[in-house]
């Protein structure tokens, strides 16, 4: 009789262990494969009958919050709103029963639900106390610098951003076509399904936020990465080498050449070559006076071939071509930003933050705080470093040269009285006939005299022309008011 009872315990035990292995198993190693299968709704559920904390901007905006569901009826007692609308859609992103979520709220869905370990230690000790364990994300993104980008772009198809290159915050983020998440997110089936149909089937993917999905040929606004790399390595300074005066530049290897925008002469030493944007200098120092070696380490270490660490759901990777060593024309192409070379705008504002910054780049982010429902703060976003692609030396000689591109060059539109502004126009020429491109212009500003405080990248896409004046005439305007806004949050220069 013991014996037996001793084998039913061993057997009990056994069985007990199984099921707190499976159990911890299932909890742990299983929790992400189950969270996010399709037909598991459980924790959907979940996460739409339980508290979630607001989304809030720099300046104050409320972005995403939850408020009570007015159908008393419904299994649902809170539902999610945007009170912007599409000013933020493409950053907050939705959450939805139906879909899942995307964006901020995707990304910082823990902290909003009061869900990490932080947070869930803290609640043990409001075990009592009647209050929602949840946690309010603010963001570095600023109502003020999105509204200016929002109407400087207009109904135009591309992108703005704006960060402050000494932390990598983000202060503004907008393209359009966006989206409003009210729709997606409606607790309404009919609601929701039709304005999920009707936004993926939209020209231009409203809810796709461009702005670091989305890579573009950055034209000559790679020339600035090309003269830091050419800086960086000492191949390049501000007196040598003086490249020759001439209308293109045929690369060996083939015999057709890389012409000046309208068949312009330029030539000379690196301020005078970045300031008019000439071709045939920058393809020549790129595939000669740089090499393949220096070019595709160069590029890298500016970030380009890298995956970015970027606090947004899966941002794209810019990239520069590495199969360039024995193609001079095609290295020759990519060192003044075509062929192969793609990018995507927070990456071209970030080129501009490291010349600002001393030759650094910080990593982006749109976090700022999580706190409580009393205010406490939870958790702060500590910047970091990322890339180190130029000395300061380097950069404060490219500074100096794009400074002189708005002083008396292509960039002349973002010049702001009493503010230092340095900056690079691109033309990307899509070779359609009459010549559309995507025209672009990179640039910081700050204080005379003192390191800049705002880098910000703009591309507007397919816009009739294709001359290098375009995307001063085009992105320079959208560019300068944002910077300005930026600048007056700071408290101006």
């Amino acid at each position: 009789m013991n014996r037996n009872i001793m084998k039913l315990g061993i057997v009990l035990v056994v069985l007990y262990v199984a099921l707190f292995a499976k159990l911890n198993w299932i909890q742990v190693v299983d929790k992400e494969s189950l969270d996010n299968n399709p037909i598991n709704t459980a924790q959907v559920r979940r996460d739409f009958n339980r508290p979630r904390g607001s989304i809030l901007t720099a300046d104050g905006a409320v972005i995403a919050q939850s408020i009570a569901n007015p159908n008393t009826n419904s299994e649902f007692k809170r539902m999610r709103v945007y009170p912007e609308g599409e000013l933020f859609g493409q950053s907050t992103g939705y959450f939805s029963f139906r879909y899942g979520s995307s964006g901020i709220e995707k990304q910082y869905n823990d902290e909003l639900s009061g869900s990490t370990f932080d947070q869930q230690v803290k609640s043990f000790g409001d075990l009592f106390v009647n209050q929602e364990n949840v946690g309010n994300v603010s963001v570095s993104l600023r109502k003020d610098v999105q509204q200016t980008a929002q109407q400087q772009l207009g109904d135009r198809e591309g992108s703005v951003v704006a960060l402050d290159p000494r932390t990598g915050a983000v202060l503004g983020a907008w393209s359009w076509p966006s989206y409003d998440p009210n729709t997606v997110s409606s607790l309404d089936k009919a609601i929701a399904e039709t304005s999920w149909k009707t936004l993926n089937a939209a020209p231009g993917v409203p809810m796709r936020p461009h702005f670091y999905q989305d890579r573009y040929f950055p034209g000559s606004t790679f020339k600035v990465v090309t003269a830091g790399v050419g800086l960086q390595t000492g191949k390049v300074t501000n007196t040598e080498p003086s490249y020759p005066f001439t209308n293109g530049y045929t690369a060996e290897g083939t015999n057709k050449p890389i012409m000046n925008f309208g068949g312009e002469t330029c030539g000379g030493t690196l301020p005078e070559i970045l300031r008019v944007s000439c071709n045939s200098s920058f393809a020549e120092m790129g595939a000669e006076t740089i090499g393949p070696v220096d070019m595709v380490a160069g590029a890298g270490s500016f970030g380009f071939n890298s995956s970015v660490p970027f606090d947004m759901p899966e941002p794209a990777k810019s990239v520069f071509p590495t199969n360039v060593g024995n193609n001079q024309p095609k290295l020759a192409m990519s060192s003044i930003g075509q062929n192969d070379v793609q990018a995507t705008p927070v990456q071209m504002a970030m080129v501009a933050g490291a010349v600002a910054n001393g030759g650094i780049i910080m990593k982006p982010h749109v976090l700022s705080e999580v706190r409580n429902v009393q205010g406490e703060i939870i958790s702060t976003y500590s910047p970091s470093k990322w890339l180190t692609p130029m000395s300061p030396f380097a950069a404060s000689t490219l500074l100096d040269d794009m400074v002189g591109v708005v002083k008396g060059g292509t960039a002349a539109g973002m010049a702001i009285q009493g503010c230092q502004v340095g900056g690079k126009t691109g033309t990307a020429q899509l070779g359609t006939e009459p010549p559309r491109s995507h025209t672009w212009i990179i640039g910081f500003a700050g204080p005379p005299g003192k390191p800049p405080t705002v880098a910000v990248a703009v591309v507007v896409l397919n816009q009739s022309g294709g001359s290098e004046s375009t995307g001063g005439r085009v992105a320079a305007p959208i560019a300068k008011a944002v910077l300005q806004t930026a600048l007056a949050a700071q408290g101006g220069c």
